[in-house]
């Protein structure tokens, strides 16, 4: 008879006795397609509770996320509440369009914090307004913090994320323009690698604030996932030097980057705007890697 092993099942211990297994009320609860039904048409869902199945609970979205809900929503659904509203997450499978795999030209995206993103023959995404609204709700949390009074504590708690969803607006809004406009052009995107910048750059204390709020993972998150969608080719290069290279004769030294927005060529002597420049040379890298890692489309030999 063959020899068999079994493992053990784990005793109930004095750490479990003590500690039930228990939901925390802030958790996501999933359903699935039999707890959890979607009338489009109706804009309701019926879902099984521990009371017995409530129908007919209003939902409200904008009309595109109504018709992604109608054509590939599957899956389970998640609900969740937050700040004492209650939101209904669920899962879409949106199919993604044919890569373009011989784009015409690429849009560098040059990231930074006094111009979000500047892409070469667009205009600049200009971060004044997101930094003032920044720094506006900083202040405000100050004063309510040193406050400390109970309405001050119920106010930061209201405004709690506030931020945040002003800024992914914003990085929606951005890199929804840049997608379309590769998409028209039948162009690709290069973006800079930023990873583990936060590390690296050595800022004086008033400005880390900026630099650890400054969303630009998100902003890449978002524009690759819908690169994705339109079936636009996206690449990372190394950033290293783009802010000090001439983008026309390639010249790199430290002093062609005159301010943050002047860039003048020591060798060829060319004007431009520092961050346009800066993009160009994304632009170049992002085409060099395309066509050293994409596969070879020359035919085999006989």
């Amino acid at each position: 008879m063959p020899a068999t092993s079994a493992r053990r099942a784990p005793s109930a211990g004095p750490r479990r006795e003590s500690k039930p297994i228990s939901f925390r009320p802030q958790a996501a609860h999933p359903f699935d397609d039999r707890c959890l039904s979607w009338q489009y048409d109706a804009q309701t869902v019926s879902i099984w509770t521990t009371a017995g199945r409530i129908k007919n609970i209003r939902f409200v979205c904008s009309a595109d996320a109504l018709k992604t809900l109608r054509e590939h929503r599957k899956g389970e659904s998640d609900l969740i509440e937050r700040d004492g509203v209650f939101y209904l997450i669920a899962v879409c499978e949106v199919p993604e369009a044919p890569v373009n795999e011989h784009p015409d030209g690429w849009l560098g995206v040059d990231l930074g914090i006094v111009n979000i993103a500047t892409v070469a023959g667009m205009t600049p995404f200009n971060g004044r307004g997101l930094n003032r609204h920044r720094k506006r709700q900083l202040e405000l949390r100050r004063k309510l913090q040193a406050k400390g009074t109970k309405s001050a504590r119920r106010r930061l708690k209201h405004r709690r994320r506030k931020e945040q969803r002003h800024a992914a607006n914003v990085n929606h809004i951005i890199s929804k323009k840049i997608v379309t406009e590769a998409a028209r052009t039948s162009s690709g995107i290069a973006l800079e690698d930023l990873g583990g910048i936060r590390e690296r750059v050595r800022l004086r204390k008033p400005q880390r604030v900026t630099l650890h709020s400054w969303a630009f993972h998100q902003l890449g998150t978002f524009l690759a996932y819908k690169a994705r969608r339109a079936g636009v080719p996206l690449v990372h290069v190394d950033p290293a030097y783009t802010s000090q290279q001439c983008a026309d004769r390639h010249h790199i030294e430290k002093n062609n980057r005159v301010s943050q927005a002047l860039f003048i060529c020591r060798n060829c002597g060319v004007v431009a705007h520092a961050d346009r420049n800066a993009s160009r040379n994304i632009a170049a890298r992002g085409e060099a890697a395309w066509i050293a890692g994409r596969e070879s489309r020359v035919p085999a030999t006989p």
